[in-house]
């Protein structure tokens, strides 16, 4: 008995898709975006040094990265469903562990490898697998917008949120009554429960044959290197950025409030990418977001420093961080098509966090060693005008596959 064609398979609706995978976005994404506020009472209460949190973080940066096209493999095979129950447990067992750990190998372990686990399944590649199979192609950008703009708003609500928790209740306690609101993306996986891809509409292309495609595909590569960039980027900001500002001798309000402003201003970004997506060639939004970062780092790095400077910095990168995110993984569905989108998605994601782990190691190991931020901030906005560069000759129209032989 032949599968269904795709155009004839059952869907989920579009705003029952964004409403859960939004949420789902919000939590995962809100809850890690805070995670800079937790290095300083941390490493002072446990006596560690700043290399030791920023390790853990980093690895749970790969460690989502390699993961990544496991879980959306998984996804695109399964469903996303599974996926997303799994790592929402292994969210609320990390932050518990992550509470727990009093040596840096155990601090390693919970909030670097579990973490990075959980995070592997709870957000952007999956969710997106999800999107690109239930949006019809030419809102799909538009929605990936929409996604990644509740992954910046979850930025902007958590963080006060994070504060306040580790204020008045201490960091320990503040991991654990995250791990249970970690556990609320169970119920919201129900919204995105649907049938397993292949049963619906049938494998034209297997595993194998799709990696070998994406990675002989110059513009898949191009894409990854540009998504380095932006994960060694946005990672070292978004951990660092409170310590540099408690060094220069501003408050943690302020490091709080800036965090809060990337959030907020990246709700702006995000959607703008994913909406003009849908009008111009991504290659220039992605080319034009990576050159901007840079030059808004060297204004940042080249004027006194107040609360006002870092607040406009933060607001400016705030419309640039994520605003990578929805026109990245249009280009991809729109290159290779939707079967295997969770999975060709989580190997560039995987690139962006090789980025990551080396932006948030580097920040530490760097400022250790000379006692400042500064080489790490210019490797930053090096890499941006090479990504900006990258991003240019990336092919965005659909791959020509041979028609398959008649049985």
């Amino acid at each position: 008995m032949s599968a269904l064609p795709a155009s004839a398979r059952p869907q989920l609706s579009m705003t029952q898709v964004l409403l859960c995978g939004a949420a789902i976005v919000t939590l995962s994404m809100g809850i890690r975006h805070g995670f800079g506020l937790w290095l300083a009472p941390i490493t002072m209460d446990r006596g560690w040094s700043r290399e030791t949190f920023a390790f853990a973080i980093a690895v749970q940066n790969l460690a989502w990265g390699a993961a990544g096209p496991i879980a959306g493999a998984l996804a695109d095979r399964f469903g996303a469903f599974r996926v997303l129950i799994a790592g929402s447990l292994l969210y609320a067992a990390g932050l518990v562990l992550m509470g727990l750990a009093t040596s840096g190998l155990a601090f390693t372990g919970s909030a670097g490898i579990l973490l990075g686990l959980a995070q592997s399944g709870t957000t952007y590649a999956v969710v997106y697998g999800v999107i690109g199979r239930n949006v019809a192609p030419d809102k799909r950008s538009w929605a990936m917008g929409v996604a990644a703009a509740a992954g910046s708003f979850g930025q902007f609500l958590m963080v006060p949120v994070e504060n306040w928790l580790i204020a008045d209740f201490g960091w320990q306690q503040a991991l654990f009554l995250l791990g249970c609101v970690s556990l609320a993306i169970i119920p919201l996986a129900f919204g995105l429960k649907e049938p397993p891809f292949e049963k619906l509409a049938g494998i034209q292309q297997s595993v194998g044959n799709a990696l070998r495609e994406a990675f002989a595909y110059p513009s898949f590569r191009l894409l990854m290197a540009g998504y380095f960039v932006c994960g060694f980027q946005v990672v070292f900001i978004g951990v660092h950025m409170p310590s540099y500002l408690k060094d220069h001798g501003l408050s943690p309000d302020v490091a709080t409030t800036a965090l809060a402003l990337i959030g907020l201003f990246n709700v702006i970004g995000t959607y703008a990418a994913g909406s003009l997506g849908q009008r111009l060639p991504k290659r220039f939004i992605l080319s034009s977001i990576y050159i901007l970062r840079s030059v808004a780092i060297v204004i940042f790095l080249s004027v006194p420093l107040t609360p006002w400077s870092v607040y406009i910095f933060s607001a400016v990168m705030g419309v640039l961080w994520l605003s990578t995110v929805p026109p990245t993984n249009a280009v991809v569905a729109q290159i290779f098509g939707v079967q295997y989108l969770s999975m060709l998605g989580g190997f560039v994601f995987f690139s962006h966090q090789i980025g990551s782990f080396l932006g948030v190691w580097l920040g530490g190991k760097l400022y250790d060693t000379s006692g400042s931020y500064d080489v790490v901030w210019w490797i930053a906005v090096a890499l941006g005008v090479f990504a900006a560069l990258v991003n240019l000759p990336v092919r965005e129209s659909a791959i020509v596959r041979a028609a398959p032989a008649a049985a």
